[in-house]
């Protein structure tokens, strides 16, 4: 399924083929902060629908997930890393997929706060 998703403003758009149906809620101080829902795919799987230009960047402590969001309006729609296995992996924010019913997601909590 292809799910269209966007920033706020819509600066920056992206289109994610994939299957969402469970979601991480991390308690580490960035996402319990930013209140993200987060979907794990390949990062092949997503798509932008505007210019990378658009995309800014933010990195912290072990500085291995890329969070990318929007300077103008400020939200977050996903983030970029490399998986367990050193593949390319996107970490959605599905609450930046306004069709998704997150009502009827699965959600699975994670003590990212301890790792």
């Amino acid at each position: 399924m292809v799910h269209l998703g966007s920033c706020h403003c819509g600066r920056i758009a992206f289109e994610a083929e994939t299957e969402i149906g469970t979601v991480i809620d991390c308690n580490c101080s960035h996402c319990a902060r930013k209140g993200y829902l987060l979907h794990f795919m390949p990062r092949e799987q997503l798509r932008l629908a505007t210019p990378e230009a658009n995309l800014s960047t933010y990195t912290f402590n072990k500085h291995a997930i890329r969070h990318r969001f929007c300077e103008v309006c400020g939200c977050a729609p996903f983030g970029e890393g490399t998986g367990p296995k050193g593949e390319a992996v996107a970490a959605l924010n599905v609450r930046c997929i306004p069709s998704l019913d997150l009502a009827a997601l699965e959600v699975r909590k994670v003590d990212g706060r301890s790792l």
